[in-house]
């Protein structure tokens, strides 16, 4: 069983930075793809950005060239860079997975909160 642990939210600035770190418990080469979602208080979970085992990566519309994602295999991480911070993006950040093989497990981590002031 894979356990993911997010760190790295808080509390910025309009315009600032953060940075997130997801830390998975196994290989994250035995992972298909990860990403991030995130959650607004009484809105629908939505996809943030994702990157695929062979390094394809989406981005929602709303922070495509503002935020990156990228993973780490030395400390099997991934992480996302997140600059240009709006109030918008004020949300629960939840790491996703997705193993491989033919019966894919689906992971989530517990969530980090981001808040942006203006």
């Amino acid at each position: 069983q894979v356990q993911l642990v997010e760190s790295g939210g808080g509390l910025v600035q309009a315009g600032g930075s953060l940075r997130l770190s997801c830390a998975a418990s196994g290989s994250i080469f035995s992972m298909n793809v990860m990403g991030w979602y995130r959650q607004a208080p009484g809105k629908q979970r939505e996809l943030v950005a994702r990157i695929t085992s062979g390094g394809f990566t989406n981005y929602a519309d709303s922070v495509k060239g503002r935020f990156t994602i990228s993973t780490d295999n030395a400390k099997n991480t991934v992480d996302l860079q997140m600059n240009s911070l709006k109030p918008e993006d004020t949300a629960v950040y939840y790491c996703h997975a997705i193993s491989r093989g033919l019966v894919p497990n689906v992971y989530w981590g517990q969530g980090t909160q981001v808040t942006v002031s203006s």
